[in-house]
């Protein structure tokens, strides 16, 4: 459902650009909202969160998915994680289906997919791995599972295929969370060029972060 936020850019607490291929980590305390813009239209933001002070408590696609008996997110979703708890609850969307099922491209995958010499590719699992052990706190290659793809358009088939189709984001679109405890956000701001999640062409996001 698209829905437009009232919050301004301008009064955030903090805001980012996160180049394309590259990852971004940060806590957000509870109550605070917290938003990506995709800035040039259809750049996959494949994301992870977890509980701020227990880290193996961490999002869930398939809690998320049965609890709201729907396989796409937009407003009103709320982010479930492996414990039951509701992370954050997205309160404005205006790109209006985010997926969470297609997973984050790895080399591995890049290689069974597409060609044997994408191998040297970058890819997202590799950028998550450098943003968490950049972090630290204990955290490692463990904790990397099932992500969220913030402006991806992966449809269902009829038969229960998951196929990567052509955007439906645009430059400016954007995606707001409040978060409903302390979370940790970990994004690899895709660096595909194999699949049309991000038109071939990746490019910056924007997050924002509002007390």
């Amino acid at each position: 459902m698209l829905v437009e936020s009232k919050q301004d850019p301008s009064n955030a607490l903090y805001s980012k650009t996160i180049l394309a291929g590259d990852h971004w980590m940060k806590e957000i305390k509870k109550g605070q909202t917290f938003r990506i813009l995709d800035l040039e239209g259809n750049q996959a933001a494949d994301t992870l969160f977890y509980n701020a002070h227990d880290p193996s408590d961490r999002y869930s696609a398939s809690d998320t998915v049965q609890r709201q008996a729907a396989v796409y997110l937009t407003t009103g979703t709320g982010l479930i994680s492996t414990e039951g708890n509701t992370l954050l609850t997205i309160t404005a969307d205006t790109c209006g289906r985010h997926d969470t099922l297609g997973g984050a491209c790895s080399r591995e995958s890049n290689t069974m997919r597409y060609d044997l010499e994408k191998d040297h590719m970058h890819a997202c699992r590799d950028i998550f791995l450098c943003g968490i052990t950049e972090w630290g706190h204990g955290m490692g290659k463990r904790d990397i599972t099932c992500n969220i793809n913030f402006f991806m358009n992966v449809p269902v088939t009829p038969d229960g295929k998951l196929t990567f189709a052509d955007g439906i984001s645009a430059p400016g679109r954007y995606v707001e969370m409040k978060a409903e405890m302390d979370v940790i956000a970990l994004i690899s701001n895709c660096p595909q060029l194999n699949n049309p999640c991000n038109a071939y062409n990746p490019t910056p996001v924007q997050v924002f972060i509002w007390d």
